[in-house]
């Protein structure tokens, strides 16, 4: 892989008399250079920006006139379900008693960033719960009980799978919301707020994801992944209803991955209750390798559920670093990918039909996903798509040798799960 210089990860909030600038969350202070920005408008997440400031230049006007052609170039909302969500007044509502489920497994490190910024939220009512996933050791243990006692539930869950251990925390939880993220994310301190209060706004509503940012883009593997869409969805508020499928969408709800990711994630207790939770059979740590979180999302979306995506929810990722991590993530992709479908046809047969009449364009868009991952506007734009940094092959290859395992690793996982009770 072409050897690629960092770009730094910034802030800049054009809410305040002039422009501050500053990094981002647990970055470090940008360099001359290139520089990955946030534009905040009034604090809210509103764009994001990619630019380049010299020696004795002032980086925050720089950034704002970067920032403002950016907004001027926006067109929000796009659609009829960015409309419908942009007129939410969930920001306005007091939100409910949520419970923040982290699953983690031997990261004591990167999971003690993650809790001080969740014990760092201005959401009035929640509790915290980690739930350490078949441990080898008692860093976890410790370190829950230890430097957070008091503050901080922990869960041992000795069976291995995300799934799993997110099923462990939602049997633990006592909250209205159960909202789910990892042990490699810094939350913005309204995460919590702005991805709960929803579900106070919308009785329907049975899923709310956010907005998920890289915290680093200091390796060429970071900076490649991002330059393709990364995890965000982009800064446009959406609904997606079961009522009114979204036009644009035409294998919805299939189509899971577009709704958001594990990692900023949250859910009505009692929907996702009825749906049976996770299926324990999915998710990093199992042999379908991913799929946790896009079985969850339909699942509760085929329930007649509404899921909101809701950008002022902001975590920033930490992503993998190495080439190796970017060729686990990718074959994990197309893993995940077939083993959600697979679980859903299991566990919801009567869906098959549906499916079937998706069947022809669900795999053209497989072929068009895995040929060149896509971005959305959220991740490094401009310069760095793929012109710059083209999607290598040998990663598409992956995406689709994991597409071809995902059913039977899922399988596999399933019938495990089954002997060992």
């Amino acid at each position: 892989m072409n050897q690629q210089a960092a770009i730094s990860v910034a802030e800049l909030d054009l809410g305040a008399a002039a422009p501050r600038f500053r990094p981002a969350p647990g970055a470090a202070e940008p360099a001359p250079g290139d520089v990955y920005a946030l534009v905040r408008v009034d604090g809210r997440p509103a764009a994001a920006v990619l630019g380049r400031y010299e020696e004795g230049e002032d980086p925050a006007e720089a950034f704002a006139a970067l920032a403002a052609k950016r907004l001027a170039d926006a067109t929000t909302p796009r659609t009829d379900a960015e409309r419908l969500a942009a007129e939410d007044p969930a920001t306005a509502t007091v939100p409910p008693r949520a419970s923040v489920v982290v699953a983690t497994r031997e990261r004591p490190g990167s999971l003690a960033r993650a809790l001080d910024s969740l014990l760092a939220q201005d959401h009035p009512d929640h509790e915290l719960i980690v739930v350490d996933n078949a441990p080898r050791t008692t860093a976890t243990h410790d370190l829950v009980t230890g430097a957070y006692a008091g503050r901080v539930r922990y869960v041992r869950e000795d069976r291995p799978g995300l799934a799993a251990a997110h099923n462990a925390g939602v049997a633990a939880a006592d909250g209205e919301v159960l909202a789910f993220t990892d042990d490699d994310v810094i939350a913005d301190p309204r995460w919590l707020s702005a991805l709960a209060a929803p579900f106070a706004a919308d009785p329907g509503l049975g899923c709310v994801t956010g907005l998920i940012l890289p915290a680093r883009l200091a390796t060429p593997a970071q900076i490649l992944l991002e330059s393709h869409g990364g995890f965000a969805k982009g800064f446009a508020p959406r609904l997606y209803d079961p009522a009114r499928p979204p036009a644009d969408e035409p294998l919805f709800p299939f189509t899971a991955g577009s709704f958001g990711s594990g990692a900023n994630m949250a859910f009505r207790a009692s929907a996702l209750r009825r749906a049976g939770g996770f299926d324990p059979a999915t998710g990093t740590g199992t042999a379908a390798r991913g799929g946790d979180d896009l079985y969850a999302f339909v699942a509760v979306l085929t329930a007649g559920h509404r899921l909101r995506y809701a950008p002022d929810a902001l975590v920033w990722h930490h992503h993998r670093e190495t080439w190796q991590d970017l060729e686990n993530q990718a074959y994990g992709y197309g893993a995940g990918l077939t083993a959600y479908l697979t679980a859903t046809l299991v566990r919801r047969p009567a869906l098959l039909p549906a499916l079937l009449a998706r069947l022809p364009r669900g795999l053209a868009h497989a072929r068009a996903m895995t040929a060149e991952r896509g971005g959305t506007g959220a991740g490094v734009p401009g310069e760095h798509g793929t012109t710059h940094h083209p999607w290598p092959a040998a990663l598409s290859r992956l995406e689709r040798r994991g597409m071809l395992h995902g059913p039977v690793g899922y399988l596999r996982a399933r019938l495990s799960r089954g002997a060992s009770r």
